[in-house]
């Protein structure tokens, strides 16, 4: 209604302006045909209203491309990360920018009406051929080109200068522009979910490193990261896993003497897997730090020592669901099963959080090792299963928190004791053997060489120390006639049981 009044007052303008020239003759100034006369007031009049007619439909065509070009996610992301004045643009900017449909169809009709009110005035000041040719040079030159030219680069400040204005002209044409806005809404849809998707957002960061050649400052590092942490929602237990026939495993009835003690310690593991009779049926997991007061001369059995039940998980559960177990403290690892189908479990919210524990490498868990090996909870908590309901079946794979990490970083994380870097294509890390090669023999015989731990020491420690000892036997005998006295020497059932 707005825009039409202002329509119809340049029409009538325009005509008067015709009149009044019409009627009254000049005969000092330059006639034009049946225009105004040059250097008359009318001409001058129609003149200024047709600059600004032009400087008019220049800024509504600016601000049609900047503020339409500007998307709401481009403007939440300036809002929460640009520069001070940036923050504060957008902050302006994108109140009005919600309501596209209706910004829309008030800058185009706001436009329309400059551009057909700008003929009538130049045709008062000059012949139709001459007012043809101004009006589509200065409509193209200066209403279109140069203002979204300008406006497509400096979107955002020109926006921010003008949106009084924008305001202004939004109540102005609120009766036809808000109708129309909101059928295109209806018909249209908002345009809320402009978001990035995983692959666009992937190949968005990737645009960004450095690698790429574009400007960007993100290293190869914090994209494969990123990237990975992308990657990581689509990958699953099986993908990820070490092969069951690939680990290093102790059967439950295993004695704990020097060779054994000694293939523990050069391969170098702080967990180590722990099955009863088949290798696929695994009961547990041992802690290597648990073996700190163990004498290899006492030939222990594995049974008689802390063994903490080994969560399972479906081979197909997804690999940030594993993390978040993992999370909780309870184990970092984890036996993968081969399953045809899971279901979900409600999950206990009132159990008692249970100590975490660090992943590291074995010499980093031996140190404090005792400690733990003596405190009750060791013996007493165990992992709870997740929150998966895992159907009968055989454990294919062994799954830890470093698996899950090298998935997360795209990089195999090798430290000191790693032989091969993908256990599966038996990947051999160089370091690893050349170090065994200068070592010149096994670390086994070296260990099996050691036969008098007590060597160098004084008599008064060497009597401490054995009377500690005969303490830990008698306590281990105990605790293994407990075992045989409740399960009758059959470990399988308490360990898997869900208390």
């Amino acid at each position: 209604m707005g825009s039409g009044m202002l329509l119809l007052g340049m029409l009538g303008l325009g005509h008067t302006m015709r009149s009044s020239s019409s009627s009254s003759p000049s005969s000092s100034s330059v006639t034009v045909g049946d225009h105004a006369n040059f250097g008359e007031p009318e001409w001058w009049i129609a003149c200024g209203i047709s600059v600004f007619l032009v400087v008019f439909a220049g800024v509504m065509s600016g601000l049609t491309l900047g503020l339409m070009s500007l998307g709401l996610v481009d403007l939440e992301v300036l809002q929460q990360s640009g520069t001070v004045e940036e923050k504060k643009r957008a902050s302006a900017i994108l109140p009005v920018v919600r309501t596209q449909h209706q910004l829309l169809v008030t800058l185009l009709l706001c436009n329309a009406a400059a551009m057909e009110a700008l003929p009538i005035f130049l045709d008062d000041m000059f012949n139709e051929f001459a007012a043809v040719i101004l009006s589509v040079t200065f409509v193209l030159a200066f209403g279109e080109v140069i203002p979204q030219a300008v406006c497509s680069r400096h979107g955002l400040a020109i926006g921010a200068n003008f949106i009084w204005l924008v305001k202004i002209l939004m109540v102005i044409c609120w009766p036809i522009s808000y109708p129309v806005g909101k059928i295109l809404d209806h018909l249209l849809g908002h345009s809320d979910s402009a978001l990035f998707r995983r692959a666009q957002l992937k190949a968005f960061v990737g645009i960004h490193g450095k690698e790429a050649g574009k400007g960007g400052e993100l290293t190869h590092d914090e994209t494969t990261i990123i990237q990975g942490a992308l990657d990581l929602t689509e990958k699953t237990a099986l993908d990820s896993m070490t092969p069951l026939e690939h680990t290093f495993s102790l059967d439950v009835d295993t004695k704990l003497d020097w060779e054994v003690v000694g293939k523990i310690m050069a391969r170098g593991h702080s967990r180590i897997p722990v099955y009863s009779g088949d290798k696929r049926n695994i009961v547990g997991v041992l802690l290597v730090k648990s073996l700190l007061t163990v004498r290899a001369e006492a030939e222990t059995p594995i049974r008689a020592v802390s063994i903490r039940r080994i969560p399972r998980v479906p081979s197909d559960m997804p690999l940030y669901d594993i993390l978040n177990e993992f999370q909780k403290g309870g184990s970092h690892m984890a036996a993968v099963m081969k399953v045809k189908r899971k279901r979900n479990m409600s999950s206990d919210k009132n159990k008692a959080k249970q100590s975490p524990e660090t992943d590291t490498n074995h010499e980093a868990d031996l140190e404090g090792g005792l400690e733990n090996h003596e405190s009750p909870e060791m013996n007493t908590k165990v992992v709870e299963e997740d929150q998966y309901d895992v159907e009968a079946g055989e454990v294919i794979g062994i799954i830890t928190l470093e698996d899950v990490m090298e998935e997360l970083l795209q990089e195999e994380i090798v430290d000191e004791t790693d032989e091969f870097i993908d256990v599966a294509n038996k990947v051999r890390v160089a370091a690893a053997a050349a170090a065994q090669t200068h070592r010149g023999g096994s670390l086994i015989r070296r260990v099996g060489s050691y036969k008098n731990p007590q060597m160098g020491l004084s008599k008064q420690s060497q009597n401490a120390i054995k009377k500690v000892r005969q303490v830990e036997d008698e306590a281990r005998k105990q605790r293994l006639a407990q075992l045989d006295m409740t399960s009758s020497g059959n470990l399988i059932e308490p360990l898997l049981d869900r208390t």
